[in-house]
């Protein structure tokens, strides 16, 4: 199959990316990065999630940063929601279109969401119908799809079930996660070629690690085989809340310069992309460093 002319890059930074970072980072900073990445010409921007804040603290601001939001025409800005509750929360703030998401592994699904691979898609189901009766878009995740830190391999057969039931759910895409970046190209070509037995590879998108330095490896074989919506996270931020040893998503620059160098067109500006990720590595260096500065304050005390 030949590779795709044009890829839709999903920029996932100000969720995935931020999500795990110890210290806050303001709700006026999150805005500017955002503002940042669209000015570069990403069209889809995961802007935040509904989550509690018990379990994802950064993320306690979701409903701040979706009235804050500069909208630009012809950006997206989706949330992650994991339930009805945080989707009524996303739709009262303004959101638009939302994520939901499953795990391939169960091991996976009960440490992360501590339910089985059933529950979590029964609990998903009139999220979806409440989504679709609202026409608000509907995007799917699917974790641990080439290995989990806790069960080791992953079985095509549940990646290729927990996909279709996405799919079947009414999820307009479903990105398929190598979400501990263990992935090699061998791999990720046999993945996407048994879950587009199932789910129209159009509808597929890929979403890799860098835990191996595998990830562009990975998406170069993917692109073959049809995949034309990449997720990814500038300067490379992000991993796993629950999967130790988790690195880095793939970054948005590299992936943006590979494809720049394959002729295959995104729509991003590079230049204004890597200033993007300069400025949120500058901003979360000056939170560690106050947060540095205030510990040994009270050590001093």
């Amino acid at each position: 199959m030949a590779m795709p002319k044009q890829v839709k890059i999903v920029e996932v930074g100000p969720r995935d990316g931020l999500q795990n970072e110890k210290s806050p980072v303001s709700t006026e900073v999150k805005l500017a990065f955002i503002d940042q990445l669209a000015d570069a010409g990403l069209s889809v921007i995961e802007a935040t999630a509904f989550v509690s804040p018990k379990w994802v603290p950064q993320m306690a601001d979701h409903t701040e940063v979706m009235r804050g939001l500069k909208r630009r025409p012809g950006v997206r800005y989706p949330v992650l929601v994991p339930n009805m509750q945080g989707y009524e929360a996303a739709r009262a703030a303004g959101a638009d279109e939302i994520a939901v998401f499953a795990a391939a592994s169960e091991a996976f699904s009960q440490k992360n969401i501590n339910c089985s691979i059933a529950e979590s898609l029964a609990r998903f189901a009139p999220v979806v119908e409440a989504a679709r009766r609202d026409g608000v878009a509907v995007r799917g995740y699917v974790s641990c799809v080439l290995g989990c830190p806790y069960q080791g391999e992953v079985p095509l057969a549940d990646v290729v079930r927990v996909a279709k039931a996405l799919y079947d759910m009414g999820c307009y895409e479903v990105s398929l996660g190598d979400t501990i970046g263990v992935g090699t190209p061998e791999k990720a070509r046999q993945m996407i070629a048994a879950v587009s037995a199932a789910v129209p590879v159009a509808q597929l998108g890929a979403h890799f690690h860098d835990t191996w330095g595998q990830a562009l490896a990975n998406i170069y074989a993917v692109l073959e085989m049809g995949v034309a919506t990449i997720d990814s996270s500038a300067a490379g931020l992000g991993g796993c809340p629950y999967a130790k040893g988790a690195s880095g998503n793939v970054a948005t620059e590299d992936v943006v310069y590979m494809l720049d160098g394959l002729g295959i067109q995104t729509g991003v500006d590079l230049e204004k992309l890597a200033a993007a990720g300069r400025f949120i590595n500058g901003q979360l260096g000056k939170a560690l460093a106050s947060k540095a500065a205030t510990a040994l304050a009270a050590k001093a005390v």
